[in-house]
């Protein structure tokens, strides 16, 4: 099997604790961790409703104590089954799918890169900064919220970039407004060749609108309902123009969660 293929495991959900809006869960699931790459992420087996499962982003891979490299993933209660995974207590034993979809694609050569995340989305970019470190990538990048609750990790943001801007609906902290207000002023400023995002639809487009002005290459982690997450269901379409011109709905668990900015028909999906 190769060391990419995606795992099922019987895992255990190892502490939980809250961060501003959000849960930080930690969950050992054996061979996962090892196989995740920035921009991938897993699916939980959660009890209600009914055995559905949960699509999350990864935070963070990290060593915990006796259980080697466990995953870090940031829940924002929403629904039946993440509310059920933001309540589980430690020792709670939980199936995780993963890792799933396509990574975030690295520069071959050192390049200053942007990074953009509104909301729990923006959980996808923290590993992403440090391998773009990593490799000698100048990072920068953009935060938002719509209020400091929302915020994800922004002084973990300033250890990871030389530069950060974040920006709430509410004025909370940093600057008031939304990605969209300040993406061109923070792209002329930060003179990127590429620029990743993670976030609503809305924010992508004008993430991937603005990078492209500026010509800058962009990658867009697109969020869509994902049914099965793996592939099955057809339920989480994306539509894209394909290499070949030609107008397609791709499956946004296998095909995605990562896209090229100017390939999504950003006019037919949902802005929400």
């Amino acid at each position: 099997m190769s060391e990419r293929a995606p795992l099922h495991v019987r895992g255990e959900i190892l502490a939980s604790k809250r961060v501003g809006a959000y849960r930080l869960v930690t969950v050992a699931a054996k061979g996962i961790p090892e196989r995740t790459r920035p921009g991938t992420f897993v699916a939980l087996s959660v009890p209600e409703p009914a055995l559905a499962r949960r699509a999350l982003w990864v935070y963070r891979v990290k060593p915990t104590g006796g259980y080697g490299p466990t995953l870090e993933l940031l829940v924002e209660p929403r629904g039946a089954g993440t509310r059920w995974l933001a309540q589980a207590t430690p020792g709670t034993p939980i199936e995780v799918t993963g890792p799933l979809g396509r990574a975030w694609a690295l520069p071959k050569e050192p390049a200053p890169a942007l990074l953009v995340g509104e909301g729990y989305a923006a959980a996808s970019l923290f590993a992403l900064a440090e391998r773009l470190r990593e490799r000698e990538c100048p990072v920068t990048m953009l935060l938002a919220g719509a209020d400091e609750a929302h915020l994800v990790s922004a002084l973990e943001a300033r250890r990871a970039a030389r530069s950060v801007t974040v920006v709430t609906g509410d004025g909370s902290i940093g600057r008031k407004g939304d990605v969209a207000s300040v993406v061109e002023e923070t792209i002329r400023a930060a003179g990127p060749a590429i620029v990743y995002a993670a976030g609503p639809p809305r924010t992508l487009a004008a993430v991937a609108a603005a990078a492209e002005e500026a010509g800058a290459w962009s990658q867009v982690a697109v969020e869509t309902p994902t049914p099965c997450a793996t592939g099955l269901c057809h339920g989480c379409g994306v539509p894209v123009l394909g290499e070949d011109g030609i107008a397609r709905v791709v499956r946004g668990c296998t095909e995605g969660p990562v896209f090229r900015g100017d390939r999504v028909r950003w006019s037919e999906l949902d802005h929400e």
